[in-house]
């Protein structure tokens, strides 16, 4: 009998407000100390909102996502010979912009960190990373590769800034408070991360041990309203029952929910929705948050940042606090993580991505 291929992480890193690298990540979402703060990188004078979550002396975009696959790569064990064939998926801003457009981007950064494999974009908004992930887990498991870098980046710049202020989509009173009463919005953050995903049963001599396993995934559509939410989340929760079905596990095995929860109004409740129409009556036990947070929202990046802290947080035993709670509202009744960071010998967890368009992913991580 041919054993089942699983999907490991084995190599990751990020960058963002929080500081660099992975321990960095870890450590800001377990203090649970929002890092927003004055843009200084664009003039925000004309703007309701001038706070988001920036790096500091931040590289370029592509010189950040280099750096970033470089030091994934160096986790995994994969020097520039490990590193020949390996396929590079990069989930990046489509729009127009002062670097290389993405599939140029994409070319580059293989070229320049030694990954000689196909390589494919993803500009599919705030799901661009987490299906990048689904992709190169789905390779994988099918025996197509052994393995596969996924990197994603978004630095806050003027024009979606911009975009969403004009939109009155961020929030007025500097804090992003997911699934609480008086939620005003969400704000932007810096987001550049890489993780590398290797087949289980092409162990390397000299591989680094896998930081967890993308046990499952799911991805579908609501085609209910260009950027409004369908408020019954039918959409999100058919991910997460896809993701669950993929790993074969019950609602009972998810120990922890990272939430796409971004602090708007609709989209919060019709997660929670989602989660009630997925998990049933576990909706209201498990415990959920969402690192944006602390971290704000990377956009096309936040998937893959959220999969490394949730990765790392479920590995280590500790989930994140939601920060900016006022309050419950009856509109979602989850088990939000409010005060502190909560213990757990949780074996599996979910990460939730949804995207204007109504797109909708699903990625369910394992440890132990």
């Amino acid at each position: 009998m041919v054993e089942a291929r699983v999907a490991q992480l084995t190599g990751v890193y990020a960058v963002s407000a929080l500081g660099r690298g992975a321990d960095a990540q870890l450590a800001g979402v377990l203090a649970g100390v929002p890092a927003f703060g004055p843009v200084r990188r664009f003039d925000t004078a004309a703007r309701r909102v001038t706070v988001a979550a920036t790096v500091p002396e931040v590289g370029t975009l592509p010189d950040e996502l280099a750096a970033a696959i470089d030091e994934a790569c160096r986790a995994a064990g994969l020097d520039r010979e490990g590193r020949t064939g390996c396929a590079l998926l990069l989930a990046v801003h489509g729009g127009p912009a002062t670097g290389p457009a993405p599939a140029v981007l994409a070319g580059q950064l293989a070229a320049r960190c030694g990954l000689s494999g196909h390589t494919r974009v993803y500009t599919s908004a705030c799901v661009s990373a987490s299906t990048a992930v689904a992709d190169a887990a789905a390779q994988i498991t099918r025996g197509d590769v052994e393995r596969v870098v996924v990197a994603a980046g978004y630095l806050v710049e003027p024009d979606q800034f911009a975009l969403f202020d004009a939109g009155r989509a961020l929030a007025v009173d500097g804090a992003v408070r997911p699934f609480s009463a008086g939620r005003r919005g969400l704000l932007l953050g810096d987001g550049v991360a890489a993780v590398v995903l290797e087949s289980s049963s092409g162990r390397r001599p000299g591989g680094a041990d896998p930081v967890a396993t993308v046990a499952g995934w799911g991805r579908a559509g609501d085609a209910f309203h260009p950027c409004q939410p369908e408020p019954g989340g039918t959409g999100l929760a058919r991910a997460v029952g896809g993701a669950l079905r993929r790993a074969g596990l019950t609602p009972q095995a998810v120990g922890y929910v990272n939430a796409n929860a971004t602090g708007t109004a609709q989209s919060d409740a019709a997660e929670a929705a989602a989660l009630r129409r997925a998990l049933g009556g576990r909706a209201t036990e498990v415990p959920v948050s969402s690192t944006k947070s602390v971290h704000g929202h990377a956009l096309e990046a936040s998937g893959l940042l959220e999969l490394v802290v949730t990765a790392l947080a479920l590995r280590h035993g500790e989930l994140p606090v939601n920060a900016g709670w006022r309050g419950p509202d009856e509109a979602c009744p989850l088990n939000v993580i409010t005060t502190a960071p909560r213990r757990t010998t949780a074996t599996h967890a979910l990460t939730l991505n949804a995207a204007f368009g109504g797109a909708n992913t699903a990625l369910l991580v394992g440890v132990g």
